[in-house]
């Protein structure tokens, strides 16, 4: 088994491996093409990210945007991310349609082990994360390996998401706990 279908398949891996450094090397390529982009050239900068990630449609990621691969993104319908967006994709990363992030989000999958010895042998594993349709994440939120955040959930700034969050609810914090559900009274709420 290849160093990559290790990563792919959540089991310990070398990252540093000859493939997947060239996979790296590949992506932050095409990120540095894409970060250094003028806002201006919008139809560019979406080309490259439809060469580098798996959208299922149009998209807007403001830069700069940083992840490890790209392969291991798949982006749902009517997408948005505002600045600072960093994905370590060492796992499959799955985002649902109609979904907002806000400014400096960063997504997990990958994580070392608690041996040292394998620590010290520079091995890691991965686990995939799932944000599900219609989740509004706040800015500087960090989401660890192997979460779900389920549908309609609002995830505020400032939290460390540490384990799954069930749908249309409310939630904060480091570690970040439900805070209530979403009410009919939120839904019909007049700004």
């Amino acid at each position: 088994m290849s160093e990559k279908e290790k990563m792919l398949d959540g089991h310990l891996y070398q990252p540093y491996s000859s493939e997947l450094y060239k996979d790296r090397e590949f992506c932050q390529g095409m990120l540095y093409e894409y970060n250094r982009l003028s806002p201006l050239h919008r139809d560019e900068r979406d080309l490259i990210l439809k060469k580098l990630l798996k959208c299922k449609g149009e998209l807007c990621i403001e830069q700069p945007f940083h992840c490890s691969y790209g392969y291991n993104i798949e982006i749902g319908l009517n997408f948005y991310s505002d600045i600072n967006l960093t994905i370590l994709d060492k796992a499959k990363v799955s985002i649902g349609d109609n979904v907002i992030l806000g400014p400096n989000v960063q997504i997990y999958t990958a994580a070392h082990p608690y041996n040292e010895v394998q620590r010290i042998k520079g091995l890691e594993y991965a686990k995939p994360v799932t944000i599900y349709d219609n989740v509004w994440i706040g800015g500087n939120v960090t989401i660890l390996l192997g979460v779900k955040i389920n549908q309609g959930a609002i995830i505020g700034a400032g939290s460390v998401v540490t384990h799954d969050i069930p749908p249309y609810v409310i939630a904060a914090g480091n570690p970040c706990e439900v805070i209530r559900s979403i009410t009919q009274e939120d839904v019909h709420k007049k700004w």
